[in-house]
């Protein structure tokens, strides 16, 4: 014990590489997914959040186009320009849905169309569009939230596995020293350290994107309601 002690304290710094590469098939196994598990996570967490601070930049563009112009198609137009704004996405769906009812009403079928419901189409397309929108928001986020909450028991299998391996090889040593159970003991908590480290950044950064996605939603909604409400007014009154 002191003659380890002893080697630690001059200047001997822990290996983890090696008693990653030096584990066992199991635990090795178990870093192997852990790593695999990060990677992928981090790689969803930079796509994710480009693509919804994009789509509030656009989005936050798109109102403030909607609200000082006075023509919809001047609008349209200026939508077809913001692909990532879901808000731009859910008025250009309304937008053709309204541009199909008014020609109906126009032509010889129009009693019929308006019998059928111009208002109640429009407001569908509407959330059909904004149902949509939300799924695309929430691709790859539940790999988040399935990271956050599994690594973590994927890491404790990893300890408890080193940890009865520790005690076989204490078994078939016949004593219990350090020297004994150290590198297993070493291995098990390497795995709940991976663990640890795939789960963290996940469940941060799905908790995030949740609550931006849920913002946006709210944004959809509220802005279905004030076009139908000009809908009405121009339109169907």
């Amino acid at each position: 014990m002191l003659h380890l002690l002893a080697a630690a304290g001059r200047g001997g710094e822990i290996d983890y590489l090696e008693i990653v590469l030096n584990s066992g098939l199991v635990v090795g196994g178990v870093l192997a997914l852990l790593l695999v598990a990060s990677v992928v996570s981090w790689a969803i967490i930079i796509k994710k959040w480009m693509a919804l601070r994009k789509a509030q930049a656009e989005s936050a563009k798109f109102l403030e186009v909607f609200w000082q112009s006075k023509r919809l198609d001047a609008i349209y137009q200026a939508a077809e320009g913001l692909p990532a704004s879901p808000i731009a996405a859910v008025f250009r769906a309304g937008y053709v849905e309204l541009s199909k009812v008014t020609a109906q009403k126009k032509g010889p079928e129009g009693a019929m169309a308006e019998q059928l419901g111009g208002i109640e189409n429009v407001e569908r397309a509407l959330k059909r569009a904004a149902v949509a929108e939300v799924t695309q928001l929430e691709s790859l986020v539940p790999f988040l939230g399935t990271t956050a909450s599994a690594a973590p028991f994927v890491g404790l299998f990893g300890t408890v596995w080193g940890i009865m391996r520790a005690f076989h090889d204490i078994y078939q040593a016949g004593n219990a020293n350090l020297a004994t159970v150290a590198k297993p003991i070493s291995e098990a908590l390497i795995a709940t350290a991976f663990g640890l480290f795939a789960a963290i950044p996940a469940v941060v950064f799905y908790n995030l994107f949740v609550s931006r996605i849920r913002v946006l939603d709210s944004e959809m909604t509220n802005f279905s309601n004030d076009f139908l409400n000009i809908v009405k007014r121009h339109f169907f009154s």
